[in-house]
């Protein structure tokens, strides 16, 4: 699942007239850069929510997206909040309305992250699959717009939540790319039915909190190239990069 709903107030003007995952990143649309990393893995059914703008997004992509040789094509379905509820309903109340359309097991990344190097890996989708977690998120270095960082990584793997755990840990920021379990989005973790029939507005870390102190959410470090492209400035930054 691809979240591309968000309003991305920070970017105006830029989102004033154009949804933030069709801004131009380095030629190509922002949402194109996970769609093409991960077609090159073979996970090429995408779902992809939408909210402000969100009729720009399939009249670019459509329903098949064609990469080029040698990607594989991308087949993409929609999960169109703004035409259902009139709002984006935030990253878990749009996972729980698109949630009979996706697997058991799912990846997740947001359409305004930047991270070309990023490897959606079929070992790290089965191993996740084989594990008990119900989720496990990639975290990187914190940057400069998230100096305290989010999440807390021990040595096994374990992600903690240092708000609630009196714990001595270092701290990281979450990239917003993740392996979820559709177990995460049912009771008890989730009390939103299926299909979220009546639009409720959630949010995703409260989910991964209650799962945390539970010990059933894992992370791995990934330091290579990531940027949150929340700013003009940002996404200036990367457009300029090697110019």
């Amino acid at each position: 699942m691809l979240l591309a709903a968000g309003r991305g107030n920070r970017m105006r003007p830029l989102t004033d007239h154009t949804p933030k995952p069709l801004l131009q990143v380095q030629g190509r649309p922002l949402l194109e850069w996970p769609m093409r990393a991960l077609a090159s893995q073979g996970f090429t059914e995408l779902l992809v929510n939408t909210g402000w703008l969100g009729e720009q997004i399939p009249a670019w992509f459509g329903a098949h997206y064609a990469h080029g040789q040698p990607l594989p094509a991308s087949t993409l379905r929609y999960s169109r909040e703004e035409i259902d509820f009139g709002q984006a309903l935030e990253t878990a109340g749009g996972i729980a309305r698109a949630l009979p359309q996706l697997a058991d097991t799912f990846w997740l990344a947001a359409g305004d992250v930047y991270a070309p190097e990023f490897v959606f890996s079929r070992n790290a989708y089965a191993h996740f699959e084989a594990s008990d977690a119900l989720a496990h998120l990639w975290l990187v270095p914190n940057p400069e717009h998230n100096p305290a960082g989010d999440f807390a990584l021990d040595a096994r793997g374990v992600l903690h939540d240092t708000a609630r755990d009196d714990i001595s840990l270092p701290r990281y920021t979450y990239s917003t790319i993740a392996l979820l379990r559709r177990e995460l989005f049912q009771p008890p973790w989730c009390e939103i039915p299926p299909g979220n029939p009546a639009g409720v507005v959630a949010a995703l870390a409260p989910l991964l909190r209650a799962a945390m102190a539970q010990g059933r959410v894992t992370g791995s470090l990934y330091h290579g190239s990531w940027v949150d492209v929340g700013t003009p400035e940002r996404l200036a930054a990367i457009n300029n990069k090697g110019r």
